[in-house]
């Protein structure tokens, strides 16, 4: 499944939440996926820190998760993904062309706390939620086989938050596991879009309504998801 963080990147999510209006254009196809460049100017807003880039193919601008950027460092944007004529009502302002991405690479800024810090391991813990409660509770890999018997209904899924990326195209995306499925097929995992805010590792119960087939443009397309969903502990 691509990750749309970023991407607006999310936002991740990948956008500012105020990104989607009605009106607003089609986001512009995906870029190489990295940006690298020399900040110019800081500007830093609710969830969203946006900065002015120098890079090798002349200026640019960028949004990514609120950070303690300085003018003069180099970053590394990965996940990097471009959108045409967004307008960031946070800063009154509309950028002609901005990559929406998550820091990271070798030239993470030394500003960043945690910069040359070594990495954790990876959670290889088997994940294991139990179902949730009520007549249109589903798990993760019933929602992804099913979707065709699911498809516009209202269901519940109980699961573990394992990929989260905030305010993108005016929604968080979450990816959920609860166990079920295999990673070989896809059925292991379900996308879900929501207002509500949560973060890696919470375990929460949704409430949403399935959706297939689910084209965002871009060539970012999805099978399956839940979208508008609540939120639960």
């Amino acid at each position: 499944m691509k990750n749309l963080t970023f991407a607006c990147l999310l936002a991740g999510a990948l956008i500012a939440s105020s990104a989607c209006a009605a009106d607003a254009p089609a986001m512009a196809a995906p870029s190489a996926g990295v940006v690298t460049g020399v900040i110019l100017e800081v500007k830093d807003v609710d969830s969203y820190t946006y900065i002015r880039l120098k890079t090798k193919d002349g200026e640019t601008w960028a949004a990514v998760s609120t950070a303690p950027l300085k003018v003069g460092a180099t970053v590394t944007i990965g996940d990097a993904m471009v959108m045409k004529n967004f307008e960031s009502k946070s800063l009154k302002k509309t950028f002609p062309s901005i990559v929406f991405g998550n820091l990271g690479g070798a030239n993470k800024p030394a500003s960043d706390p945690h910069a040359g810090a070594p990495k954790a391991a990876a959670d290889t813990t088997p994940i294991s939620v139990p179902k949730a409660t009520g007549a249109n509770a589903r798990t993760v890999a019933e929602v992804v086989t099913k979707a065709a018997e699911l498809k516009d209904k209202q269901i519940r899924v109980r699961g573990k938050v394992v990929k989260y990326s905030a305010a993108i195209m005016g929604k968080n995306w979450i990816h959920l596991r609860d166990g079920t499925g295999s990673a070989a097929d896809g059925t292991h995992d379900v996308l879900v879009t929501s207002a509500a805010a949560t973060k890696v590792g919470d375990v929460v119960t949704i409430t949403g309504v399935v959706r297939v087939n689910k084209d965002f443009g871009a060539g970012y397309s999805y099978k399956v998801l839940i979208e508008d969903a609540t939120l639960q502990p």
